[in-house]
């Protein structure tokens, strides 16, 4: 059960060994993709875990155990719920007793894509008014390099509390892929960066405990860094397979082919796919920290600007592809009734977070097309990127016959595809998923 007695003052090597003998308690601040799945991780390798958030609906839902990703089990919450080692708040007095704090809040685009670090800084005076000699502060949350210490070492430190030897602040990137059964929070390494050399002793033998490896960086910047380059090593390569996919389409090559030949160089090539854009919080944001953590020594970051100008443009080139396809079969866009398979970002998950379905959702819809959307993890769809609420439709023959045009936007697994393609007059394939179906009166596009 949570254990209600105040931490006291700890030495570093207090601290690691009250972690791995399993008498500490661990605090995620920020319940969502990336802290629940940590939070879970912590309380399954034995140690007493706090979930705080300001969402009461979350915590309403672990304390019933309903889990709201369509990837974590609602039986995975009950058991660690029931057995004592993991419960959720939204009373942030309960740092107070814990060890170690773990912020993992959204870090969005502010106005201009400049970085909006609200949630961090919020986050970061919550722990400070519970902050106690002894006690771990981990940021977790992607930003740009040096927001770890110029950001929340001067909230924490304003406590009177020494960095290094009264608490401990370190810098640790969340890795987790939604969805993702090959890898979990506890198989993929850890990178941990310190403010100081105690703070990375302390940080890299807490996550000791919850993860297989631990990979630990110069400083804390370093492992900021760390992760802008993962995510815009994957933002420009998939601007550059998406703008190879344009050029490829007017020279009457199959860009997925294409990629399925190169792929069998066992070395000096990488696979990267195109699709309709972008989507999540990672990929479509991160990138621009940097870029605008650049201006500040006077750098032009032109491949990231560029990559995202790319990758931002592609919803607009399906919907170009869909007004083309239904010219052709003597139908206008204005008018036409459209059904988008797919609302979540990637395939087998609920994150509608920065969908690029969202996007051609308001394009069409500016067009004055009629828009519904098919997935079977997104029962209602809410944005602040819609002017409406909507709800899935179901996946029937009288449906599809009824849409003038069918948008795959995302390659859920568990979609009969050859059903779509037998039911409805224009296909436009975005994933290439259509590529085993056998043919039928559908006029197929991929786009």
């Amino acid at each position: 059960m949570i254990d209600s007695t105040l931490t006291r003052r700890n030495t570093p090597d207090d601290l690691i060994s009250k972690f791995r003998s399993r008498r500490a308690t661990a605090a995620v601040l920020g319940l969502g993709y990336a802290g629940l799945p940590l939070a879970f991780a912590f309380a399954e390798a034995g140690l007493t875990t706090i979930g705080l958030d300001i969402d009461s609906q979350k915590i309403e839902d672990i304390a019933h155990g309903r889990s709201y990703i369509s990837h974590i089990p609602s039986e995975r919450i009950t058991r660690l719920v029931n057995q004592g080692t993991f419960r959720a708040s939204t009373d942030f007095g309960m740092l107070a007793r814990c060890d170690a704090a773990v912020i993992c809040v959204p870090t969005p685009l502010g106005e201009g894509k400049t970085p909006d670090l609200h949630y961090v800084i919020d986050t970061a005076k919550a722990i400070a008014r519970h902050l106690h000699s002894g006690q771990l502060v981990v940021l977790e949350s992607t930003t740009y390099p040096g927001t770890t210490e110029e950001i929340v070492l001067p909230i924490l430190r304003a406590t009177g509390l020494e960095v290094g030897k009264d608490f401990f602040l370190a810098y640790s990137p969340e890795r987790e892929d939604p969805g993702n059964s090959k890898f979990t929070t506890s198989t993929i390494p850890k990178v941990v960066g310190g403010i100081t050399d105690n703070c990375l002793r302390v940080a890299s033998a807490v996550y000791e405990c919850v993860v297989e490896q631990v990979i630990p960086a110069s400083s804390a910047k370093a492992a900021e860094a760390v992760k802008l380059l993962e995510n815009i090593y994957r933002s420009v390569n998939i601007a550059m397979v998406n703008e190879l996919k344009l050029l490829f389409e007017r020279m009457d090559i199959d860009i997925w082919e294409i990629i399925a030949a190169a792929s069998t160089k066992p070395f000096g090539f990488s696979p990267f796919y195109p699709g309709p854009g972008l989507g999540g919080h990672c990929i479509p944001i991160d990138p621009f920290y940097l870029s605008w953590k650049a201006k500040q020594f006077d750098i032009s970051t032109r491949f990231i600007e560029l990559a995202g100008e790319v990758n931002t443009a592609m919803p607009a080139h399906v919907v170009e592809r869909v007004n083309d396809a239904l010219n052709l079969a003597g139908k206008p866009l204005k008018g036409a009734e459209i059904l988008l398979i797919g609302a979540a970002y990637k395939r087998d998950v609920n994150d509608t977070r920065e969908s690029p379905t969202l996007a051609i959702i308001r394009l069409l819809e500016a067009k004055q097309v009629v828009v519904r959307f098919h997935d079977p993890y997104v029962p209602v769809l809410r944005s602040r990127h819609l002017s409406r609420e909507m709800s899935s439709s179901a996946l029937e023959k009288e449906v599809l016959a009824a849409s003038d045009a069918v948008i795959i936007v995302t390659d859920h697994q568990c979609i009969d595809y050859q059903f779509i393609v037998d039911n409805t007059a224009l296909v436009v394939d975005t994933r290439n998923v259509t590529r085993s179906c056998r043919r039928s009166r559908a006029a197929i596009v991929k786009a």
